[in-house]
This record gives structure tokens, C-alpha cells and sequence, in this order.
């Protein structure tokens, strides 16, 4: 032995595939809402999600687990009947931002997406938030037509990204 105390600093991380009807993914929402509210003002983001659209072949949610606390979340769901998949609920709890866990999520919607049959990841985020413009467009995000709850929301950024 060396006598040097352990590094406990190491912390374990775990991407798990999850429901978004989960307590963990709810009170996520409900951490991200008081985000969209503190950027945009009112209450948040108000488009109407049904947590069933992220179950089964028509969508997916995952979480990121560090030392079994719910750190990042995020979800697709089929949008239409184009081949086109919506990214959904895309959040990182501040405490475990800068670690590159939107980016493990990211990739695995678009993997997960892939294999469902999806051509084409859409999403809508907005201009208060350029740090999540900025990581969707460095991932190979383009801006595409404006769509959805939002479509007429000016500080709305819609991007796509074709799946091979």
C-alpha cells in the first residue's frame, strides 16, 4: 500500500434506457421548465407532450445516471410520417453540464433512431439558449422549415440532421 487515501473523486456514469413518465424524467421536466421560464419568461415550455409518445417503436427516452442520481435526460419521438423522429426533452442538470452528457445522449438518440427506421432527427430549440445551438449544429445539426407548437415563435431554432 502507499499509504495515499483513495481518489474519490471518480464518479461512475451510466446511460440507461428509461420511461419518460419516470419520477426521475418528471422532476428533471420540472427543473428544465423552471429553466425555460427563467430564460423566456411565463411558464415554461407549454407544447403538449404525452409521455406514451416516447414508448415503444415510435420513440425512446434514456438517462444519465452519476452514482445513481439522475444527472441528463432526452427522448425521440416519431414525428409524422416522413421519417422524421423529434428530439425531445434534451436537459443536463447544471451540477453535471461540461461533462458530455448531452453528447452521449445525443448520439444515442441518433443511434437509436437509426435503428428504428428513422431517415431524419428534427428539433426545436430557441435563441436563449446558444449553448444548445451551438452542440446540435457542432453535431451536424442544420437549420431546416420551422414546425410544431413553436413554428411561429420567433426566438424558435428548428434543426434537422439526416441519419445514416
Amino acid at each position: 500500500m502507499s499509504g495515499q487515501a483513495p481518489d474519490t473523486t471518480t464518479v461512475s456514469h451510466v446511460l440507461r434506457v428509461a420511461t419518460y413518465h419516470s419520477d426521475d424524467a418528471q422532476l428533471l421536466t420540472a427543473e428544465v421548465q423552471l429553466e425555460y421560464a427563467r430564460r423566456y419568461g411565463g411558464d415554461g415550455d407549454t407544447a403538449p407532450i404525452d409521455t406514451s409518445e416516447f414508448d415503444g417503436p415510435g420513440g425512446a427516452f434514456f438517462m444519465v445516471y452519476v452514482d445513481d442520481v439522475a444527472a441528463a435526460m432526452g427522448g425521440w419521438r416519431r414525428h409524422g410520417d416522413d421519417g422524421d423522429a423529434e428530439i425531445k426533452r434534451m436537459f443536463v442538470r447544471p451540477q453535471f453540464q461540461r461533462r458530455g452528457f448531452a453528447r452521449m445522449i445525443l448520439a444515442e438518440l441518433e443511434r437509436t433512431a437509426a435503428l428504428a427506421g428513422f431517415t431524419r432527427l428534427i428539433l426545436e430549440t430557441g435563441l436563449a439558449q446558444p449553448e444548445a445551438v451551438a452542440m446540435y449544429r457542432s453535431a451536424g445539426y442544420h437549420d431546416i422549415p420551422a414546425f410544431g407548437f413553436y413554428a411561429s415563435d420567433p426566438l424558435s431554432v428548428h434543426l434537422g440532421k439526416t441519419l445514416t
